[in-house]
């Protein structure tokens, strides 16, 4: 006997028990014995204990045996089965074998199977045969760490290591664009792909999802769809956000995400607000969302832009002064997609122009590329003309009090703060009365809500905004 063989069939059996319960496998496969594996014609022969057994296997799990076979042993491994049965004859009892070729499954049974029973990792492709579509370019090596996103990234990493094993299942990120999201979650990907290759690791946006599930609705291929996404052991989806005002989407996607919890695999998810400002969605999804950990990325300050912008420059042998470093990062509006966006425009002009990068250049660059205020608004600024506008004093602003025109003045001071100064949430509330990062993103929704249907609000906010304008 081959043991390599021999192993190939334990590896089959531990498959087998996987996917079936425990009375079913001590019942109908543990009793079978590996007989050989023929590498010239790609026969297994295995021993069965009688001829009831050999026809139940044949009838109610000739699919499965197949697919481990194949996973196992290849995709044209043929089964063939050695039934020993005892008979008595002459007064002795005597071993009678039989050597039968399996039938394999037929396609009738094969559709049944696909279409009645729950999903196993036996649907699945192989973890090298499944595109992961990750960014490799988007990895911890080069997302660099600062106040904003230091907890996120440790997280991340975290996971990465110790993927759907931690307190940290699901892993929900959020924050404004261009603050990192996208390239967080990417980064634990490529991090937990690079430690754990045969894993089956998917990053897919919201969008891509939402059509995968539409197309296969309109196909009746509902159930290969879903169980794809049930066989993942690390999901990563972004931008869920523009699912709120899908419920077909989010009633499909509740029942992967608690599949891919209770056998624990990772999920992460990434958003551009808390799972408490996802309007539309189910309760029983938030609190699941809200069951690992939920963690902020806020937009890069002026120092952390420096640090991206001097890793970008080392990373890719560009040299730009350090006051045209300063600058950009001063001005981009605290968004890495426009750090990168300027960096790359400078070097388009210098190479065209045939100039060097100095602050003339950048200056013109970052006018094309970057809306910047020459003069910015600071949260003082907001505060005392919201409060002139509707006659409030700033004091029951910053107050807890609840009554209604104190409550539309802070709402609107921190929609038009987030609106026009670079600071993160977390500090537009703190500066005004002290509140939360969820209260401000809570603020900005009412306030963007109310303007798409109240046309005399949108014109006092349009006041406002303008009187913004006569100060410079």
């Amino acid at each position: 006997m081959n043991n390599s063989h021999q192993a190939l069939w334990d590896n089959c059996l531990s498959l087998i028990r996987a996917n079936v319960t425990e009375q079913q496998f001590k019942t109908w496969f543990a009793p079978l014995v590996f007989e050989s594996y023929s590498e010239t014609q790609h026969e297994l022969l295995v021993q069965v204990p009688s001829m009831y057994v050999y026809e139940y296997l044949e009838q109610y799990y000739v699919g499965l045996l197949s697919k481990v076979l194949a996973r196992v042993f290849g995709a044209d491994v043929k089964l063939s089965y050695r039934i020993v049965e005892v008979k008595a004859h002459a007064g002795n009892d005597r071993d009678v074998t039989t050597d039968v070729e399996s039938d394999g499954p037929t396609i009738e049974v094969e559709a049944a199977t696909r279409a009645n029973q729950s999903p196993t990792t036996l649907d699945a492709a192989t973890p090298q045969q499944l595109n992961p579509q990750l960014d490799p370019k988007k990895t911890f090596q080069n997302f660099i760490e600062g106040d904003s996103n230091k907890l996120p990234r440790t997280v991340g990493l975290s996971i990465a290591e110790h993927p759907g094993k931690s307190t940290f299942n699901p892993f929900f990120v959020f924050g404004p664009s261009g603050c990192g999201k996208t390239h967080l979650i990417n980064a634990i990907g490529v991090r937990c792909k690079e430690t754990y290759p045969q894993k089956r690791v998917l990053y897919v946006s919201a969008r891509l999802f939402q059509v995968q599930f539409t197309d296969s609705v309109r196909h009746n291929t509902t159930n290969d769809f879903i169980n794809f996404y049930q066989s993942i052991d690390v999901l990563i989806v972004d931008d869920i956000q523009e699912w709120m005002n899908s419920p077909k989407t989010l009633d499909t996607f509740f029942h992967i995400f608690n599949h891919l919890f209770r056998c624990g695999k990772q999920i992460i998810l990434a958003s551009d607000r808390p799972p408490v400002d996802l309007q539309g969605m189910k309760d029983r999804l938030l609190t699941r969302f809200a069951c690992g950990l939920i963690a902020e990325l806020e937009k890069p300050n002026v120092q952390l832009c420096i640090d991206i912008l001097n890793a970008k420059c080392k990373r890719d042998g560009l040299k730009i002064p350090e006051d045209v470093i300063q600058f950009i990062a001063e001005t981009a509006n605290g968004s890495v997609r426009d750090l990168e966006g300027v960096v790359n425009s400078l070097m388009a002009y210098s190479i065209v122009y045939n100039s060097n990068i100095d602050m003339r250049l950048a200056e013109r660059v970052i006018k094309r590329a970057v809306k910047v205020d020459n003069h910015p608004l600071t949260i003082d600024d907001i505060l005392e003309k919201v409060c002139r506008h509707y006659g409030v004093n700033q004091q029951h602003v910053f107050s807890k009090s609840r009554k209604r025109d104190y409550v539309q003045v802070r709402q609107i001071s921190m929609y038009l703060a987030q609106k026009y100064t670079k600071m993160p949430a977390s500090r537009i509330g703190q500066l005004i009365g002290n509140r939360d990062h969820s209260t401000v993103i809570h603020s900005c929704n009412t306030v963007e809500q109310r303007l798409k249907v109240d046309k005399s609000f949108s014109a006092e906010l349009s006041s406002i905004e303008n009187s913004f304008k006569l100060k410079k």
